[in-house]
């Protein structure tokens, strides 16, 4: 396998990275596998901008649409779905193509993750409820007691992050961060890089049209149908949090499609930090 090349297809939201990949897997007679948190889930193809037949031009994607709502994934999941998918795809090319902008599945591809125990269902249930209700300053509370390095250093505005290292080191007996090694995998296959660069206005543009074009292609009726499942994770993601802040009240449809394209724009902003870090630790990639 040493030979095989592994092209991934990176870079900031509605930058155009569904189009490149499909044009290398033309080029090249492979699939596309999706690295992205959100499309990996059905029912919500519109907020997480599942490409449609007419973007695949009859390339084959994987990892897209085949989980319940209520299913949980990680990166650390994603890494072996995607190494098992890789190697198919080396049984009949030189090639693959991975495609997406979760940075952190995008990272336990190519540089590996640590192995974290997996935190069963009813464990996580139980201690969602009991964070819940007693909110989100507990929850960090108990990080600091279970993991007072992490604590110092973690993004405390991220919750969701604080829960994972709270459930991690609860459920593993040992703080967290005492887990996370730092050693990078050597994958047996070359890795190559395309990273989608565009001027910033462009790209923010871009992202105000396609919110433009979810809103039309029948965003809200999506929001809808999912919205009494509104409390699972897989729908804690720009484009439905705000419509359904919308739904309960809190704010007027015409803001909603504003706050959406705002919080798009944050989101981006973060993808471009992270590759910029990467960049800096990797080397110069492949840019378009």
């Amino acid at each position: 396998m040493g030979a095989k090349t592994l092209i991934v297809v990176t870079g900031p939201t509605a930058s155009g990275k569904t189009a490149l990949a499909v044009k290398l897997a033309h080029e090249y007679g492979c699939d596309v596998i999706s690295a992205d948190s959100r499309q990996v889930y059905q029912r919500i193809p519109i907020v997480t901008a599942q490409p449609t037949e007419e973007e695949k031009e009859g390339v084959t994607h994987h990892l897209i649409g085949h989980l319940p709502l209520d299913s949980y994934y990680s990166a650390a999941t994603f890494e072996e779905d995607a190494l098992r998918l890789i190697e198919c795809q080396f049984e009949t090319s030189d090639h693959a193509i991975v495609c997406g902008g979760s940075m952190l599945y995008v990272d336990a591809l190519c540089h590996g993750i640590d192995a974290l125990p997996t935190i069963p269902a009813d464990f996580r249930e139980n201690l969602k409820k009991e964070a819940a209700e007693k909110g989100d300053e507990w929850l960090l509370m108990r990080l600091k007691d279970l993991d007072p390095d992490y604590y110092e250093k973690v993004d405390r505005q991220n919750i969701k992050r604080v829960f994972h290292a709270v459930e991690i080191s609860l459920y593993g007996g040992r703080p967290y961060s005492s887990m996370l090694t730092g050693r990078k995998e050597q994958r047996p296959f070359k890795i190559e890089k395309k990273v989608i660069d565009i001027p910033r206005d462009q790209l923010f543009d871009r992202i105000n049209r396609r919110v433009d074009r979810m809103v039309a292609s029948g965003l809200e009726e999506e929001a809808r149908a999912v919205y009494p499942l509104r409390g699972l994770n897989s729908l804690n993601t720009v484009g439905l949090k705000e419509m359904f802040a919308w739904f309960d009240g809190l704010m007027p449809r015409e803001t909603t499609i504003e706050r959406i394209k705002k919080n798009t724009r944050v989101f981006a902003k973060k993808q471009l930090t992270w590759l910029k870090k990467s960049d800096a630790s990797q080397g110069p990639l492949n840019k378009f």
